[in-house]
């Protein structure tokens, strides 16, 4: 499938699929869109509303990279210790990952080393990445997580129902559920009617937000209580 690098509203890139007409980020700002998403309504809130010494996050779509380098940029920030974990069954080329330019978009441009860094890790072990940061990238299926009540915050960035609606589907989301501790909260930038309503079906307590610019909601769930089936 052929992917092209374009330039978003905000100055920063994403990689687009034309036979899809999508994209791995907002064209409205790939940058913004993730602050907003899954920063803003994930990780802020998560810390506004919870404590923890640790934070646990499984990111839904590793892809770029790109919320995995603000998540760290975060983590320093906040001297706070978060533990990520990115899925991705595709992972994005050497080539593509020269021609992102994320450090300079998120006025970090003295972490380019670090971004660099979280995409030449090796996959399948966890890696320190800074006093605060470790990164285990895994290869594999969304359906291939077996995780149980592990993760404090979900970032669920997956191409769109639209392209891929097996990925939004209530087997899916049963299984972010499992992996998710109590109080767990998911966060995605969809807020497709169908995807509500299979998160709620799985045992999510449901809220539309405001999306990011460009979109006009959002969805987060949090997990209340243990799967009864």
């Amino acid at each position: 499938m052929e992917r092209k690098i374009i330039k978003t509203n905000d100055g920063s890139v994403t990689i687009h699929l034309p036979e899809w007409n999508e994209q791995y980020h907002s064209k409205h700002g790939a940058v913004q869109e993730a602050r907003h998403v899954f920063l803003k309504m994930g990780l802020h809130f998560y810390l506004e509303n919870f404590q923890t010494e640790e934070i646990s996050i499984l990111e839904i779509g590793f892809g770029t990279g790109l919320n995995a380098f603000l998540t760290f940029l975060e983590s320093e920030r906040l001297s706070k210790k978060i533990r990520y974990t990115g899925v991705e069954a595709y992972p994005v080329s050497s080539e593509e990952v020269l021609q992102l330019n994320y450090p300079e978009a998120s006025e970090a441009t003295n972490m380019e080393a670090i971004f660099q860094k979280i995409h030449t890790v090796p996959w399948e072990a966890i890696s320190q990445i800074s006093e605060f940061f470790s990164l285990e990238k895994q290869q594999k299926k969304f359906d291939e997580i077996v995780d149980i009540t592990t993760f404090d915050i979900i970032y669920f960035d997956a191409f769109g129902a639209r392209v891929q609606p097996e990925l939004w589907t209530e087997d899916i989301f049963s299984i972010m559920y499992r992996a998710l501790k109590i109080n767990g909260v998911l966060v995605t930038y969809a807020a497709k009617g169908s995807v509500r309503r299979a998160m709620i079906a799985t045992g999510f307590q449901v809220e539309k937000l405001p999306g990011p610019p460009g979109k006009r909601e959002m969805l987060r769930a949090v997990k209340k209580q243990a799967q009864t089936s």
